[in-house]
């Protein structure tokens, strides 16, 4: 028998759901708000959570990833009565079993039920049966959050599996950390790994590079080389920045994988290698591919594994851990003695959004080091000019954090910690708490983004580094989305 959690506010629906569910011989608990369904998935150890997305205090998307981080860890259906393609991808990428409409059939929504009921069942056998094999090596991956904890699961995946694999992800997510995780937990990795930025060299050089060239190819080859395909050879290629490979080299790149064999620049024999493909980039390949700037072909070749990194900014719960290690790190980089960081400017790192991600973050910590000399413990006087400015023109309600005017006015009444003065401004002991604080910030930033830019949500997905579904979630969240109407076309808007 499983336990499966209802969260919805329609109460006859719940009902029905639950009839249901009895029916098929498992025992059913209901939630008629988002705050009650996360306290039950967190308290309780249900196997299968129905989820709705419109809730009274919030949407299901924004708790979808607490609920899967419950200790029960169960499959999350998300079922709703409004369409919305953004919303399923999001669903799906943060990780969804199914995202199903209130409108399909009981047919439907049994079979979710029934086949999510059954890999669970399937997981917990692999489990068992790999009780005692040696875990996964993590490398520089730091963090627990639940989306780095899938991210590694798909990490142990393809470094098994042995296929083609692409990682996506903002520029500074660790693409190529990723990379390297894989072939060092693959069976290659005895072998070497070869790393090609291609986004770094010219598009004569790039050919050159990865097929290798005889001596007297072109003006100044004064000797072979061999190429990096053929370095790779039993070993792993990571292509970094692959949207930034010629389409001349494209084609002839897409021949070596499909045969697995080339011909060097100048060379007259064709030459084999077996290496395993990791490509990355932080472009949206499709939409490259519909501008004829990238191969369809390759694309379906590069992504038979797909891992989609998350922004710092998406994984908070993160940057603790992040910042101790990488300070660690640094101290020892530079013979210093081991420092610590005051719980003020934890506070501020965690509350900033990292445009830069854990690159932007090491950097700032390498900085922050330097100010701080030979002083053990790190407080906020010690982060880049840049930062503390930023942190100062918040804490008055100026700056990329805050409301200004009549909406910071309206704010400040309806929620008392709306901005980062609360971090230094309050007494002692009357600090929100720190979910509140980032909240706070999160809203002020959504606010100003949409202030900034007139409600444009392509400007704003471009300026915040938000895809369209995160940032719509954002702003429901926030009730900063409503529906207009221009031109004869529905979009989104923010309330004014």
């Amino acid at each position: 028998m499983a336990k499966v959690l209802i969260v919805d506010d329609d109460r006859l629906l719940c009902e029905t759901m639950a009839d249901m569910v009895e029916r098929m011989g498992h025992d059913a608990a209901s939630a008629f708000n988002l705050a009650d369904g996360i306290e039950k998935a967190l308290s309780g150890s249900f196997d299968v959570v129905f989820l709705d997305v419109r809730m009274p205090d919030g949407s299901g998307l924004d708790g979808l990833p607490q609920i899967l981080d419950a200790p029960s860890s169960p499959e999350v259906i998300i079922i709703t009565a409004h369409s919305d393609p953004d919303g399923a991808e999001l669903a799906i990428k943060t990780g969804a079993w199914d995202y199903l409409k209130k409108s399909c059939s009981k047919k439907d929504v049994t079979l979710s039920l029934t086949r999510a009921l059954q890999y669970r069942e399937q997981k917990k056998k692999v489990a068992v049966a790999s009780a005692g094999v040696v875990a996964l090596k993590r490398k520089s991956i730091v963090g627990d959050s639940a989306q780095i904890r899938r991210c590694l699961d798909f990490v142990a995946q393809a470094a098994v599996i042995g296929a083609n694999v692409l990682i996506t992800g903002e520029t500074g997510t660790g693409k190529e950390v990723f990379a390297s995780t894989i072939h060092q937990n693959s069976p290659r990795a005895d072998r070497q790994f070869i790393v090609l930025d291609c986004a770094a060299l010219p598009e004569t050089l790039v050919e050159s590079m990865l097929f290798g060239h005889q001596r007297g190819a072109f003006t100044g080859a004064d000797q072979s080389q061999e190429g990096l395909i053929q370095q790779a050879d039993g070993g792993t290629l990571f292509l970094d920045e692959v949207a930034e490979l010629p389409l001349s080299v494209q084609k002839k790149f897409l021949r070596v994988l499909q045969e697995k064999s080339f011909r060097p620049l100048g060379g007259k024999k064709e030459v084999s290698s077996d290496f395993r493909l990791i490509a990355a980039t932080n472009r949206n390949l499709d939409e490259m591919v519909s501008r004829g700037e990238f191969r369809k072909d390759l694309l379906f070749r590069l992504r038979t594994f797909v891992i989609d990194l998350p922004p710092l900014r998406e994984r908070k719960e993160d940057i603790k851990a992040l910042a101790g290690y990488h300070l660690a790190r640094l101290c020892e980089r530079h013979g210093l003695e081991a420092k610590a960081l005051s719980s003020e400017l934890i506070a501020i790192l965690m509350a900033y959004d990292w445009p830069g991600n854990i690159r932007e973050l090491v950097s700032t910590l390498e900085v922050t080091i330097a100010a701080a000399l030979n002083e053990h413990m790190l407080f906020l006087k010690h982060l880049p000019t840049r930062l503390r400015i930023e942190v100062a023109r918040a804490s008055v309600g100026e700056g990329p954090f805050s409301e200004t005017g009549e909406e910071a006015l309206k704010n400040q009444s309806a929620s008392p910690s709306s901005d980062l003065s609360h971090y230094t401004a309050r007494p002692a002991g009357v600090l929100p708490t720190l979910q509140e604080a980032l909240d706070a910030v999160d809203k002020q930033y959504m606010v100003d983004l949409m202030a900034l830019t007139q409600g444009n949500i392509e400007e704003a997905c471009r300026i915040s580094g938000l895809s369209r579904s995160r940032l719509y979630v954002r702003l429901n969240k926030y009730n900063l989305l409503a529906r207009s109407t221009k031109n004869g076309e529905s979009e989104r808007t923010v309330n004014r």
